[in-house]
């Protein structure tokens, strides 16, 4: 059975901040992406992903305009980077028997079909997966919350700090990160 914890809350509460703060305090190790903001003159135009071993794409702009057929508000989505920077990260981490990271499980990232086929494998190999999820009714990600086997956590600007702990005391128990204290 996989032991999954998916951060949810409103947009601009920290859920990547917890994901990347969880991350760090760890023991063991884990592999996956998380995205960040794209600025230019102090403000958002994109998104970009980043894997947990330094890999980076360009997942969403403004200016993709006519670029790209997937759009989420103002954002044309490039599916591909997803395709191939995002689903190789998760793969990769479930092969190895590491921590899965997904931040995120959201609009843009549900275009690409291999991404949705990737999030299922992991769950369907027991992974560990520590990962965000968007709050908003979305059939897929709501589909994903209401597995026995996921715990979706919500998080607010005021217990994020808080939760940092919590989460990494539940991963801790995981065999994932188990094992890796055993290695070491």
């Amino acid at each position: 059975m996989a032991h999954v914890l998916l951060v949810t809350g409103p947009p601009g509460c920290g859920k990547t901040t917890l994901v990347r703060r969880v991350v760090e305090c760890l023991p063991c190790p884990a592999s996956g992406f998380y995205t960040e903001e794209v600025r230019e003159a102090g403000r958002r135009v994109g998104f970009r992903l980043v894997t947990l071993d330094g890999q980076t794409g360009i997942l969403a702009h403004v200016n993709w305009k006519g670029k790209t057929p997937f759009r989420v508000g103002r954002y044309g989505v490039e599916v591909g980077v997803l395709d191939t920077l995002g689903v190789d990260a998760i793969r990769r981490a479930v092969e190895r028997g590491i921590l899965v990271v997904i931040d995120e499980i959201g609009p843009m990232e549900l275009f690409s079909a291999a991404f949705r086929d990737a999030v299922l494998w992991a769950l369907d190999q027991g992974a560990c997966i520590l990962g965000t999820v968007v709050r908003r009714p979305v059939p897929f990600a709501e589909a994903l919350k209401r597995r026995p086997d996921v715990t979706v956590v919500e998080v607010s600007p005021e217990n994020r700090d808080r939760l940092v702990d919590e989460l990494v005391a539940r991963i801790r128990k995981w065999p994932c990160c188990r094992q890796a204290d055993k290695r070491q």
